[in-house]
C-alpha cells in the first residue's frame, strides 16, 4: 500500500506563500491520480486540489482557485502543493491522497484516499 509523507506546513501572515510537498515512502506513485485534502480545527475534512497521474489536468476547489497551484514531479515521485496569498481560513492540517483504485485512472476526488500524517498549516492575520 502507498504511504505518503507531507512537509512544508508552518505558521504564515496572511498574503504569504507556502509550498507543500508530498513524498512517497518507497513505492512509485507517478502513475496514480494524486490530490490534497485538508481539515481545519472543528470541520471536516474537505477536498483542496488534485492532479492526473500526468500532470496534464488539474482540479481545485472554489475556494483556493487562483490561489493554490498543484504539481507534480513523476521523474522525483512527488507532489507539490504551491499556496499563494495565504488567508486565516486556510489554516488546517493539509493531507496528500492517492488513488486507491491504483494506475492510470483519471481524476475522481471520491477515488482520493489519504495516505499521510499531514502537515499544519497556520495562517494568521
Amino acid at each position: 500500500q502507498v504511504q505518503l509523507i507531507e512537509s512544508g506546513g508552518g505558521s504564515v501572515q496572511a498574503g504569504d506563500s507556502l509550498r507543500l510537498s508530498c513524498a512517497s515512502s518507497g513505492r512509485t506513485v507517478s502513475t496514480y491520480a494524486m490530490g490534497w485534502f485538508r481539515q481545519a480545527p472543528g470541520k471536516e475534512r474537505e477536498f483542496v486540489a488534485a492532479i492526473s497521474w500526468t500532470g496534464s489536468s488539474e482540479y481545485y476547489a472554489d475556494s483556493v482557485k487562483g490561489r493554490f497551484t498543484i504539481s507534480r514531479d513523476n521523474a522525483k515521485n512527488m507532489m507539490y502543493l504551491q499556496m499563494d496569498d495565504l488567508k486565516p481560513e486556510d489554516t488546517a492540517v493539509y493531507y496528500c491522497a492517492v488513488d486507491k483504485r491504483g494506475s492510470y485512472y483519471p481524476v475522481s476526488e471520491r477515488m482520493l484516499e489519504v495516505r499521510g500524517q499531514g502537515t499544519l498549516v497556520t495562517v494568521s492575520s
